[in-house]
C-alpha cells in the first residue's frame, strides 16, 4: 500500500526549528511534502495574497524531502500546495507548525499556524496545527515528539470530522512529564492591548503594541486549564463562524 501523503506548512518560516521538528516526526508516518513561507508570518491570521505576485522556489533544506518556500502567507502556502504543487493528488493530512508560542484560546484567530490548518479544513483535508507554549526560538522540544506522533497517527487512522481543524498546544518543558492529552474547548480569554508611543531616530512617532493576556475562564474543560495543568490540549476548530444562537434573537428583536 502507498504511504499517506502529508503536507507540512507553518507560519514561522521554512528555516524554523519547529517545522524541522514536525517534518522529522511525521516523515516516519507517510510521504512528506513541505510548502512553507520563505520568511516569518506570525500573526498573519487567514490573510491571503491578492493584487501582488506569489513566488515559489524549490528548497533542499530537508534533504531528500520535497520542499518549497513561498513568498506568501500560510494560507497561500496551503492553497498553492493543493492546487499547484500537488494538483491531482489526494492529500491525506495537513500538519502546520510546530509554532514557537502558544495558539490557545483567542490566539487561534490571529495565528498563521492555525490558518494553514483551517485552510486545509476549508479545502476538505484533515488538518492539524501544532504549537509549543514557549516563545524562545531555542526552546526545548524533545518532550513533544511522542504526542505529535500519537495525534498524527490517530488523525490518519480515524480521520477528523469534516470542516474541523485541530488546534493542538503543548506545555513548555517542565520538571514533571506531560500528564496526557485533553480534548477541550477554547477558553474565554483575551489580550488587553495598549499602544506604547515611541520616537524613531528622526523624531517621528511610531507605536509598539503591548499588553497582557487575561484568562476570564474558571472552568476545567478548556485549553488554558489543560495547559496550566501540564496536559496537551486539543481544541476542534471550525471555519463556520455563524453565531447560530443569535439568529432567532435578531429575527425576534429587530424590525427587519
Amino acid at each position: 500500500m502507498s504511504k499517506p501523503l502529508i503536507l507540512v506548512s507553518n507560519d514561522d518560516g521554512i528555516t524554523s526549528r519547529g517545522i524541522r521538528k514536525l517534518v522529522n516526526v511525521v516523515k516516519e508516518l507517510g510521504e512528506v511534502v513541505v510548502v512553507a513561507p520563505d520568511s516569518p508570518q506570525s500573526g498573519m491570521g487567514h490573510a491571503i495574497t491578492v493584487g501582488d505576485t506569489l513566488r515559489l522556489h524549490k528548497s533542499d533544506i530537508f534533504g531528500d524531502i520535497e520542499a518549497y518556500e513561498c513568498s506568501g502567507t500560510p494560507a497561500d502556502c496551503v492553497k498553492l500546495a493543493k492546487h499547484y504543487v500537488l494538483k491531482g493528488r489526494k492529500i491525506d493530512l495537513i500538519v502546520s507548525g510546530v509554532n514557537h508560542g502558544s495558539n490557545s484560546s483567542i490566539s487561534v484567530l490571529y495565528s498563521g499556524t492555525m490558518s494553514a490548518a483551517i485552510e486545509g479544513a476549508i479545502e476538505g483535508v484533515s488538518s492539524i496545527g501544532f504549537s509549543l507554549c514557549d516563545y524562545d526560538p531555542s526552546a526545548e522540544m524533545s518532550h513533544i515528539d511522542e504526542y505529535i506522533k500519537k495525534v498524527t497517527e490517530e488523525a490518519l487512522k480515524n480521520g477528523i470530522p469534516k470542516g474541523i481543524a485541530l488546534n493542538v498546544n503543548f506545555p513548555a518543558l517542565q520538571k514533571e512529564s506531560i500528564k496526557g492529552i485533553k480534548v477541550c474547548r477554547q477558553a474565554n480569554a483575551n489580550w488587553e492591548e495598549e499602544f506604547d508611543a515611541r520616537k524613531d531616530p528622526y523624531g517621528r512617532t511610531y507605536f509598539w503594541m503591548v499588553g497582557n493576556f487575561v484568562n476570564h475562564d474558571k472552568g476545567e474543560d478548556n485549553d488554558e486549564w489543560a495547559l496550566a495543568n501540564n496536559y496537551v490540549s486539543i481544541v476542534p476548530c471550525q471555519f463556520d463562524m455563524t453565531g447560530h444562537h443569535a439568529i432567532s434573537q435578531l429575527n425576534e428583536a429587530w424590525d427587519i
